[in-house]
């Protein structure tokens, strides 16, 4: 019984886990990264703030309410499918299509404007993991598909899906590597072989965040998965090294507030001149 109450309250869980990392973070001392920047602490706060308290919740709501309003026989439509069926359903609609859309953005500049906010960050933490544009998530097709389908009746294998996808993303921004821990030991080599292959860990995804491809580490054009790597080894985008890059960042960023890094294209500079193209903008 008290699994199935926890099971039913998936946002606690998984803000008891994101506070988790950030007392493991502290603990290491490896939290606050960005010497106190007041704009980062901005950009972090109030970006999160609207993903968790508007935009999530609206996003769910609606497109629950668009099929409600189009289809209302579909009601709990798939509330008999098989739990494993349902599960890879969200990998599908909600974990593949975010591996889409966030390739997407770092190939179209205009939707890089609403991700660059993520990576301008020069670290890597916990404290990045919902950093961007707040329009970045509104656009995000997942979040959409994962409401229609708990319309459909597949609320509480999506409960489970978020514990577990939270779970690995937090995992995967964390400041502290502990996946290094796994490469060194022996017997586990066959297992973290796989699991790097599967899942996000922190090498892989710190070389998305790397600042210049010179390192030998940085793969911003790849390493796009969130949840699953298995979409960047499917798809021709995977690059492992089990490093992690020297420095972090956008190479030859030009520099903008935080209002138009969270509000753009609401908030925009005034009299700029086009600024030349990143490394992360240009198409391969």
């Amino acid at each position: 019984m008290n699994t199935i109450m926890l099971a039913n309250h998936p946002t606690l869980i998984v803000a008891g886990i994101f506070l988790a990392f950030v007392l493991l973070e502290l603990a290491c001392s490896a939290f606050k990264q960005s010497n106190g920047s007041r704009r980062d602490v901005l950009i972090e706060a109030i970006g999160s703030g609207i993903l968790v308290t508007i935009t999530f919740p609206t996003v769910m709501w609606l497109s629950a309410k668009i099929l409600s309003l189009t289809v209302p026989e579909l009601k709990d439509a798939l509330i008999t499918l098989p739990w494993l069926a349902g599960f890879a359903l969200f990998l599908l609609l909600d974990d593949m299509t975010q591996y889409w859309w966030h390739r997407l953005t770092h190939r179209v500049p205009m939707l890089y404007a609403l991700h660059r906010a993520h990576h301008s960050a020069p670290y890597m933490s916990i404290r990045i993991v919902y950093r961007n544009n707040s329009f970045y998530y509104w656009l995000m097709p997942g979040i959409w598909l994962s409401g229609m389908l708990i319309y459909l009746g597949l609320a509480p294998v999506y409960y489970i899906y978020l514990i577990v996808k939270m779970t690995v993303i937090f995992a995967a921004h964390s400041s502290v590597p502990w996946d290094e821990k796994l490469y060194r030991i022996p017997a586990l080599r066959p297992a973290v072989w796989v699991l790097e292959r599967v899942i996000s860990t922190p090498s892989t995804h710190s070389a998305h965040h790397g600042l210049t491809a010179e390192d030998g580490v940085t793969h911003y054009k790849g390493n796009f998965g969130n949840l699953l790597f298995v979409w960047d080894m499917l798809f021709g985008t995977a690059k492992i090294t089990r490093r992690r890059p020297p420095a972090y960042g956008i190479e030859n960023l030009s520099p903008i507030s935080w209002t138009e890094e969270l509000f753009w294209p609401l908030a925009r500079r005034r009299h700029a001149k086009p600024a030349a193209k990143t490394n992360e903008e240009v198409a391969p």
